[in-house]
């Protein structure tokens, strides 16, 4: 019997050791990892600190850590592409619990489609956060999107090309359409870039369609070219590669903390801009919702918002880097002390008479981006000649209007909304603006526009003199 029992206790010692030897170096209560998808455009620096962040306050509110899955496809005119396809295949869910940023014209869209999940902040939050700024929405009313962070757009200029070259400092948009900033001007292709696009629906609703289109075609013809991304202008600014850029505003804060205040300028047109509050959701079917109605409370609270507008390193900032953002809620302006923050101003106190129709930029956001495309980007070198051939002949005021018409009036621009998600009718309507642009921009060849009238240029009367000094020198030797 004793041998028995001696037997049997032997059995638990080496069950007790074996237990003890899986869990070990695994942390108690914290064993489960949470998941969370989220797709963003947002960069490396603000997917970092927030995950971080996250973790820190879930565990602390859970006693469990969460697992960030963060998708990347692009900016945000991809993502969006890419949210309507996938709904488009599996309308019930398509495995993302989050959208994070990309402005909010996105967010308005998606709503209209019933494609995003509505969820409210608890009161002790929601009442920290203001309705508006600017007369522009932070949250949507049935609480679908919220503006996490907010955006303005406007001018950055290189202060020491201005000065070298003696050209104007910037104060509005219709500046960089002046002769004189022919090819000095960087701009990004808005089809690609929701940054981009930004600046150009603010023109065209602040000078009404007519005139918008006059300066953004001016404007696209004065640009050196149209670059992939919206954070690569400030960088050609700050280079010397251009002297102006369109640009939002924490890229520019992001290169005036790099290189300094005596080198980089930033201006924000008065009554010419807006703040756009940039967007977060939880989308439909979300399929792990209580995370991401978790995430939610974390970006609304202050120690998140903290991370936006705080230097890398100050007691309950960010950790590496700067994110140069603003903060939705109005008291910590006063609360930070202004050594330790990014941002330079408070968008609380900021004016302006100019306000933002979202409805209407939301509408026609995709048909703008590709009105661009066509006139300006896909055909800019045939633009730049023309326009650099008006300069010559010292007829921009008369020739302006013609270059700058579109196709399709205000009116039809959303009217053509409803119909722009059908990819055939879509193709067959920018075929047909392609050929219209190629008729707008073609000159007739004749001889003051002949490459033979290269020997009346400074370059062709340099190639005579070496020809006639060859030729001497051909005849001296005979």
């Amino acid at each position: 019997m004793n041998s028995f029992r001696f037997y049997i206790r032997g059995i638990k010692f080496w069950i007790i050791l074996l237990c003890l030897v899986f869990y070990a170096g695994r942390p108690i209560n914290a064993t489960s990892q949470d998941r969370l998808v989220i797709v963003s455009p947002h960069w490396e620096g603000i997917k970092y600190e927030f995950a971080k962040g996250f973790n820190d306050y879930y565990f602390s509110e859970t006693g469990r850590l969460a697992k960030i899955e963060w998708m990347d496809v692009g900016g945000t005119s991809e993502i969006i592409r890419f949210i309507k396809s996938e709904f488009t295949r599996t309308p019930s869910s398509i495995g993302i619990d989050i959208m994070f940023g990309g402005g909010s014209d996105p967010f308005i869209e998606l709503n209209h489609m019933n494609l995003l999940e509505p969820y409210k902040l608890p009161s002790e939050l929601l009442v920290k956060l203001p309705k508006e700024v600017g007369g522009y929405p932070i949250y949507d009313p049935e609480y679908r999107w919220y503006g996490a962070t907010m955006a303005g757009f406007g001018i950055i200029y290189n202060k020491k090309v201005v000065e070298m070259v003696n050209l104007a400092l910037p104060k509005t948009w219709e500046d960089l359409t002046k002769p004189s900033l022919f090819s000095w001007v960087g701009a990004a292709d808005p089809r690609k870039s929701g940054s981009a696009h930004m600046p150009f629906e603010i023109i065209l609703q602040v000078y009404g369609w007519d005139k918008g289109w006059q300066i953004i075609t001016a404007l696209g013809a004065n640009s050196r070219g149209f670059s992939n991304s919206g954070s690569q202008v400030p960088k050609d600014v700050t280079s010397g590669e251009v002297a102006y850029g369109m640009v939002i505003d924490f890229y520019a804060w992001a290169q005036i903390n790099a290189v300094g205040r005596d080198l980089i300028g930033y201006t924000m047109p008065d009554n010419l801009t807006i703040l756009n509050p940039d967007g977060i959701s939880i989308l439909k079917g979300a399929p792990n919702k209580l995370v991401a109605q978790a995430f939610l409370r974390y970006l609304f609270s202050e120690s998140g918002q903290r991370l936006w507008m705080q230097i890398p390193g100050s007691p309950g900032g960010p950790e590496k880097y700067h994110l140069n953002r603003f903060t939705v809620l109005p008291h910590l302006y006063d609360q930070i002390d202004p050594d330790l923050t990014s941002v330079t101003f408070n968008p609380f106190n900021w004016e302006s008479t100019f306000v933002y129709n979202a409805e209407v930029g939301t509408a026609r956001r995709l048909i703008v981006d590709d009105l661009i495309g066509v006139f300006l980007i896909d055909t800019h070198a045939a633009l730049q000649k023309r326009w650099l051939h008006a300069i010559q002949e010292g007829n921009l005021e008369q020739i302006l209007p013609t270059l700058s018409s579109m196709p399709i009036t205000e009116e039809e621009s959303l009217i053509l909304s409803s119909s722009w998600r059908d990819q055939a009718f879509r193709n067959r309507t920018l075929l047909s603006w392609n050929k219209i642009a190629s008729e707008k921009y073609k000159m007739k060849t004749n001889i003051w526009s002949s490459p033979r009238l290269l020997i009346f240029s400074g370059s062709g009367f340099f190639l005579v003199g070496i020809v006639a000094y060859l030729w001497r020198l051909k005849k001296r030797n005979r």
